[in-house]
């Protein structure tokens, strides 16, 4: 009896192997399974300067991270704004394999490294996503004669160079929509540089610039106090937000800057980097996030505040969308004289 039990107790050699096998099969599927998450805390550089809008959305999808737990690691924001962005950049640049570090840009990601020849492309780096695209609204100080963008740019026609156009750095965003609207209308502004857009507001608020093409969430405040006044939005369609910002005006209300016979069009790209290096399960890490961020009544809330155009691509979209813009940004500010030395030809 007791070799017909052993035997039916131990399987053959063939059993054996084939459920050693089914056993190898399983854990290879579950490491393939268990995908990458960060093992220490996560670097969140801001490339714009401090309370700015890229500031505010790096700190708003930590918020959210943090607070619904999206991440079993914290993201500490780390702003690195010097050089309009250049330091920010060349430490994503440096940092070759580091899935612990991500980045936030604008469209300095084109604008700083062609005006200044910095040693930087955003192809030494990992697209992740874009995360919005955000509006430029031409203001003028609520006491000024110009009740519409045709009466403010016949002003400025009649008196080139009088009128005072303020906005952040030099041949930068601020600077290149001022160009758009120069190219668009034959007229020519005095731009008057500032370091960002709070300081921007209180100028116009005092009355000490003509006009600036501050963001909307840079001006919702002023807006709302009746201290400035909106004349058009830079885009093809107007924004779609109708929820009242002051007692009688919404953002859907401001009409779009071509059908106030202005031909220009200009938005800002709001996106995140990884290194360059990294592998293709880290960056999918972050595109999951960030889309479960987006998800978020935070954001939904956030997004219709600042009238963000609540664009989102991932993957090769949004590699196609930078190839894109950059050469657009190329263009423009080659017209614009903006490009640095030795850039033209490239």
């Amino acid at each position: 009896m007791t070799p017909k039990i052993t035997r039916w107790l131990m399987p053959n050699r063939t059993s054996l192997l084939r459920w050693l096998c089914v056993g190898a099969m399983l854990a290879f599927t579950s490491a393939a399974q268990a995908a990458w998450e960060p093992t220490k805390s996560i670097t969140f550089v801001v490339t714009g300067g401090a309370g700015g809008g890229a500031d505010q959305m790096a700190r708003l999808i930590q918020g959210i991270v943090s607070k619904y737990r999206l991440s079993k690691q914290p993201i500490i924001v780390v702003i690195q704004n010097g050089g309009g962005g250049g330091q920010g950049f060349l430490d994503i640049k440096n940092s070759t394999g580091d899935a612990h570090k991500i980045a936030i840009v604008l469209s300095n990601l084109y604008s700083v490294p062609l005006s200044t020849n910095l040693d930087f492309n955003w192809r030494d780096t990992t697209p992740v996503a874009l995360m919005a695209l955000d509006e430029f609204v031409l203001w003028v100080n609520a006491q000024s004669p110009y009740k519409t963008a045709q009466e403010y740019i016949a002003a400025v026609k009649a008196s080139p160079g009088n009128f005072k156009m303020g906005g952040a750095g030099s041949k930068r965003e601020d600077e290149i929509v001022t160009a758009v609207i120069e190219h668009a209308t034959g007229t020519k502004f005095t731009f008057i540089p500032y370091k960002g857009g709070g300081e921007i507001s209180t100028q116009l608020v005092g009355g000490h610039i003509d006009s600036d093409v501050n963001n909307p969430i840079e001006h919702i405040a002023h807006w709302r106090a009746g201290e400035v006044r909106p004349l058009c939005v830079f885009d093809t369609q107007r924004m779609p937000f109708k929820e009242k910002v002051t007692k009688t005006e919404s953002w859907n209300d401001i009409p779009t800057c071509k059908e106030s016979g202005i031909d220009a069009e200009y938005l800002m790209l709001r996106g995140i980097l990884m290194p360059k290096g990294v592998t293709a399960d880290q960056r999918e890490y972050y595109v999951n996030l960030l889309r479960q961020v987006r998800e978020k009544p935070e954001w939904k809330e956030f997004v219709a505040k600042g009238a963000y155009k609540d664009s989102f691509l991932v993957g090769d979209e949004f590699t196609k969308f930078l190839e894109q813009d950059e050469h657009r940004h190329k263009e423009i500010m080659r017209k614009a004289d903006f490009l640095a030395q030795g850039t033209a030809a490239k």
